[in-house]
């Protein structure tokens, strides 16, 4: 669409604009769940934001671990997730199904949710280190992570359990996406991580 979500600094706050005009639409708050007290530590700075696959949500992730999911069309905030108590800095939805979100945490977790039955459907773990990064394949059935432990890992959501992990990296991995569907040629799934060994790494899979 045309619509741009855009977060940053502490203003507890995603900011939506219109890419064909620039105007800006609104501004979403972020607020605190029930029973937090404010804190020095920036709890409510916004890490991360993802779109829901049809648009309809939108959901953002904060310094103190709290996920945040919005109504887009009514500008309401819905709900919390909860279950991670370290920032969140990576969410990605499921290309397949709008409800399905995940999130990736220093808490060394990355976490399943139903994001509009407010329920965590599983917490899986494998990287020693912080989880730095998400994205979930094109056909919704897989998830990669990478980490602050310089590994990149390919999950299956079905065994809900790391399948692959790749060392190549010599330090922490910020960025995993996978290859969009379609294109000549294309026989197998690739993906794409990079580091802050200044490499970007190639991997197929199947």
């Amino acid at each position: 669409g045309e619509i741009l979500a855009v977060a940053g600094g502490g203003s507890s706050s995603v900011k939506l604009w219109d890419t064909s005009t620039w105007q800006l639409i609104d501004t979403l708050t972020v607020p605190r769940p029930d029973g937090v007290k404010p804190d020095k530590s920036g709890g409510k700075f916004v890490l991360s934001v993802a779109w829901s696959p049809d648009g309809k949500r939108l959901a953002c992730s904060t310094m103190d671990g709290v996920i945040s999911v919005f109504d887009v069309a009514r500008a309401k905030f819905l709900h919390h997730l909860e279950g991670h108590f370290m920032p969140v800095r990576s969410l990605v939805f499921s290309p397949v199904d709008p409800r399905v979100l995940f999130s990736a945490s220093d808490d060394m977790h990355v976490h399943m949710y139903d994001a509009d039955g407010k329920s965590l459907v599983s917490a899986m773990s494998g990287h020693s280190s912080w989880v730095l990064t998400v994205d979930a394949s094109p056909d919704g059935a897989a998830v990669a992570t990478g980490s602050s432990d310089r590994t990149v890992r390919l999950w299956d959501l079905t065994m809900r359990a790391s399948v692959q992990t790749m060392t190549n990296h010599t330090d922490q991995v910020w960025g995993v996406a996978f290859r969009p569907p379609g294109g000549t040629g294309v026989r197998v799934g690739r993906l794409a991580s990079v580091s802050d060994d200044k490499s970007i790494s190639l991997y197929d899979y199947s």
